[in-house]
């Protein structure tokens, strides 16, 4: 165990660095791995790496990449070996991991074909105990593994012991689950796999753990604050002494220093910091805002707050008026009223909205019920839907449809002939579909025409013209798989000329960043930079920006700067939207793991906020949609 010198960081066990990017943090392990291959190169011995087939370190990859076309590197003396594998799964499949190694790396590098040992999924049964000692014997040939880059512990499984080595593991439940998206179903992915074991990695001279967003944030402040536990076999890491973490600010967000500064020793009392504060106290002690004492704070670890901006009611109040200005039951401005304590500006009334949905239901899951409010209040809507979500409507869904196609074509006796054919060749091209495997071109345009056909409906429902729903199909994600293309120039110029011709005076935007897929992420990096893009233009200077959470989790309170309530009557108009996307209800083809439907996850969060807000003293509503502000 490494003791912290920082006072600020003497929850944390092991050393932990934070970064502004996380292209930052990639950049310098790329450096660093560079140093080290020249300097093993320059004494004749080989460098080992240790690499995860993971998202996190794909930047690394591209980095390393870019390092041997400037001619400042070679990858002649380097041996790779792959953190692990599915099993039995072919090498060249879409979900392979060294398939993954030669999309990112190994094709464009001058590696020796024999210094590449990535883990075999093809291994048969009955040789896979020796497949694996021979793995960890090659391993230590070469002297043992000089840097590990990971993102995970490999396939170890709730369980493995600290000493295990290199082997065939099966798979849990919840793993296969997050693996779903991969294979296009869980129903496809393996049930075992090969990995390094605990003390296969341990035994790298040094080790990378990398770990972007906030959906690792739980788990990361598990490893670098909690004790080592077999149940967590990513904590063994606590054992290692030359172990470096690092993250992003999404990431660290459960980290004591990040969360809860204030018992790390002294901070800087800004308005927000003092705000999250009263709400962790009020949390803590289950107490609405203005019943918190001097003595509470006090206690809590809180007593400089007190003595710099105290007392106690004087600090409650202004918290407490401060939540209480984020309540508004219009969203889109109220007209004719005093708007200096209000979250939107009284005018323009009515305003140009636009709300940019990254998949075609995110909008209604995670806003709908504002989404309906401000089509109620008269505003002119326009719904921007990003990407098709093709990848997202089973097999099953897209025969039904044709089926529909070919039986309503006999209906009106309109090319009968034609429509067969398509629902002919859609079933041939589904049934030869090897499991795992993308859809054509075609079956992708009938899927994405099911999910344009619920998004219209929904629209439909609350009241938003055809002519103002957008559908941008954003070229980054038509890749039929789940991995997509880097974001382009042309994903950015679609969204751009949206912006130029509406001109809205706002603009809603998905900030859910924990989609486990990566897509909201784009849509929303694709935003910002067409927004940044057009800064200068007149009609931005009136525009503000609020990005939209719930399809995967909820805003803090007290980062929320408004915050629109929801009737009973307003719930259910919500769900009822949901409910339009009917290839995405019952069971969703890529559902995370939480195995409800989106419109159960929606509702808990939003009528748990509005709990939350009763219980910090203000009024009590059935539930609650909040926003955060960007400003350009």
């Amino acid at each position: 165990m490494i003791l912290n010198t920082d006072f600020t960081k003497r929850y944390e066990k092991i050393p932990v660095n934070i970064f502004e990017e996380s292209d930052i943090a990639c950049i310098g392990i790329a450096e660093n791995i560079s140093d080290t291959i020249k300097q093993k190169a320059a004494k004749g011995l080989p460098c080992v790496l240790g690499l995860s087939a993971s998202s996190v370190a794909i930047r690394v990859y591209e980095e390393l990449v870019s390092m041997y076309n400037n001619k400042t590197i070679s990858f002649k003396n380097v041996h790779i070996f792959t953190l692990d594998e599915y099993w039995a799964l072919n090498k060249n499949e879409l979900q392979s991991h060294y398939r993954f190694m030669k999309e990112y790396l190994l094709d464009f590098i001058d590696i020796p074909s024999e210094n590449i040992h990535c883990l075999d999924g093809d291994t048969p049964k009955d040789k896979v105990h020796s497949y694996c000692d021979e793995y960890e014997q090659t391993i230590a040939a070469l002297g043992g593994i000089d840097i590990m880059v990971i993102g995970n512990m490999g396939f170890n499984e709730p369980g493995s012991h600290y000493n295990s080595r290199t082997r065939l593991i099966t798979l849990n439940f919840n793993t296969r689950v997050s693996a779903a998206s991969e294979f296009f179903g869980v129903e496809y992915v393996p049930f075992h796999a090969l990995t390094m074991g605990i003390e296969t990695i341990l035994k790298s001279k040094k080790i990378y753990f990398l770990s972007w967003g906030e959906g690792k944030a739980q788990s990361i402040a598990k490893l670098v604050e909690g004790s080592i536990n077999e149940q967590n076999p990513t904590s063994y890491l606590q054992r290692h002494e030359n172990l470096e973490v690092l993250l992003d600010y999404a990431a660290a967000a459960e980290l004591t220093r990040i969360k809860t500064p204030w018992l790390t020793g002294p901070c800087e009392w800004t308005d927000q910091l003092t705000r999250k504060s009263v709400f962790w106290l009020c949390k803590k002690l289950d107490k609405p805002i203005l019943k918190l004492t001097d003595r509470d704070y006090n206690d809590n670890g809180m007593s400089d707050l007190i003595t710099e901006q105290g007392p106690a009611s004087k600090i409650n109040i202004k918290v407490f008026n401060n939540l209480q200005h984020t309540i508004t039951g219009w969203p889109g401005g109220k007209p004719n009223a005093d708007d200096s304590t209000r979250p939107e500006r009284a005018t323009p009334f009515p305003k140009r909205v636009i709300i940019f949905s990254p998949h075609p239901d995110d909008d209604v899951i995670s806003m709908g019920g504002t989404l309906a409010r401000l089509s109620e209040h008269g505003h002119e809507v326009h719904l921007a839907y990003q990407v098709s979500g093709n990848i997202a409507v089973f097999d099953h869904d897209a025969i039904r449809f044709l089926d529909f196609l070919r039986d309503s074509a006999k209906i009106y006796n309109s090319e009968l002939k034609s429509a067969d054919s398509i629902y002919r060749n859609a079933l041939l091209e589904l049934s030869t579909k090897h499991p795992g495997e993308p859809d054509s071109q075609s079956i992708r345009e009938v899927k994405g025409a099911i999910r344009r056909g619920e998004a219209k409906a929904a629209c439909r429902y609350l009241k938003i013209p055809e002519e103002r729903v957008h559908f941008l199909d954003m070229p980054f994600y038509e890749t039929g798989g789940v991995k997509k293309r880097p974001i382009g120039e042309a994903d950015i110029t679609i969204v751009k000329e949206l912006l130029q011709r509406v001109k809205p005076h706002q603009v809603y935007a998905a900030g859910d960043l924990s989609d486990p897929h990566g897509t909201h992420r784009v849509c929303l990096q694709a935003i910002l930079t067409a927004l940044n893009e057009l800064k200068n233009e007149d009609w931005i200077k009136d525009c503000r920006v609020w990005l939209y959470r719930g399809a995967w989790q909820e805003w803090d309170v007290a980062d929320a700067d408004m915050a629109v309530p929801l009737s009973p009557e307003e719930v259910n108009i919500k769900r009822e939207a949901i409910f339009k996307h009917q290839s995405q209800k019952d069971r969703p083809l890529f559902p995370g793991s939480d195995k409800r439907e989106f419109w159960q996850r929606a509702e808990e969060r939003n009528h748990n906020t509005a709990l939350l807000f009763d219980k910090l003293g203000m009024a009590e509503y059935q539930a609650i949609e909040l926003f955060v502000r960007y400003y350009i």
